[in-house]
């Protein structure tokens, strides 16, 4: 104890110079760990809590972090939300990302959405006609359909040729509070979707990529909102610690 005390009084820059790869190995385990402990010291703050700071994702705070990357994917993409465009529930992000829409369709399980231009579910979707969508935006749905694979190849069959499937999925996040937990499924990782997606499309037509880091991951977690974060923060990309996954597949 008296060495890690030591190298405390030399200053916090000490502790990380490779000097201390040196010290640590002259050191107990238990020492070893303290010391690390105090070089890198865990400051929670305010998220040292049981319970989140939001109980509806941040959307009381904010806007919700995994709302950032979402938008991120699609404004990535916007130029291949064109044609006819395919939306669930609504069609908020063909409106705002369309490049260049004919017609906006809408598809939801819920015969009662006014919205809706067509009522089914995706996963048994044999009522809708085949190689109708130059565009698909399937936002943060898959999570909520137990049979994805289904799901997905029923995505696959109502594009047209040359069509696109612009698809986010969930890999960190609290369980829905908006529907009953037994409703919520699934949680994604890159290697999921890639097997998930190329199994359907051919793993050539894909692509999947990660958005998020380990801070924006807590931040989501504990229902910061990302307006809470700054855009060093939120940029920074960690494969290792996903938010969401965003996934290009195109038909052939």
């Amino acid at each position: 104890m008296r060495l890690v005390c030591s190298v405390f009084i030399g200053g916090f820059n000490l502790m990380r110079s490779p000097l201390l790869e040196k010290i640590l190995e002259r050191i107990r385990p238990d020492q070893r760990k303290r010391l690390r402990r105090l070089v890198r010291p865990a400051w929670l703050g305010t998220i040292r809590r049981t319970t989140p700071l939001s109980e509806r994702h941040g959307y009381d705070r904010g806007t919700p972090v995994d709302r950032y990357y979402i938008e991120r994917f699609l404004e990535e993409h916007r130029r291949d939300i064109r044609g006819r465009a395919l939306e669930i529930k609504d069609s908020v992000y063909t409106d705002r990302f369309g490049a260049d829409v004919d017609r906006r369709d809408v598809l939801d399980i819920d015969a009662a959405n006014r919205r809706a231009t067509i009522v089914g579910d995706l996963a048994a979707a044999d009522g809708i006609a085949a190689d109708q969508f130059d565009c698909f935006v399937l936002t943060q749905t898959l999570q909520f359909i137990y049979n994805v694979r289904a799901a997905i190849v029923h995505a696959h069959r109502v594009l047209r040729p040359h069509g696109v499937l612009l698809v986010t999925v969930p890999a960190a996040g609290r369980m829905s509070p908006e529907d009953k937990p037994s409703l919520d499924y699934w949680r994604f990782t890159a290697t999921s979707c890639s097997s998930l997606f190329g199994e359907v499309f051919g793993a050539e037509r894909i692509t999947v990529r990660s958005y998020g880091n380990v801070l924006t991951a807590i931040a989501f977690l504990t229902g910061m909102a990302y307006e809470e974060l700054s855009r060093r923060e939120l940029d920074a990309n960690d494969e290792n610690f996903p938010v969401i996954l965003g996934v290009r597949a195109i038909k052939r």
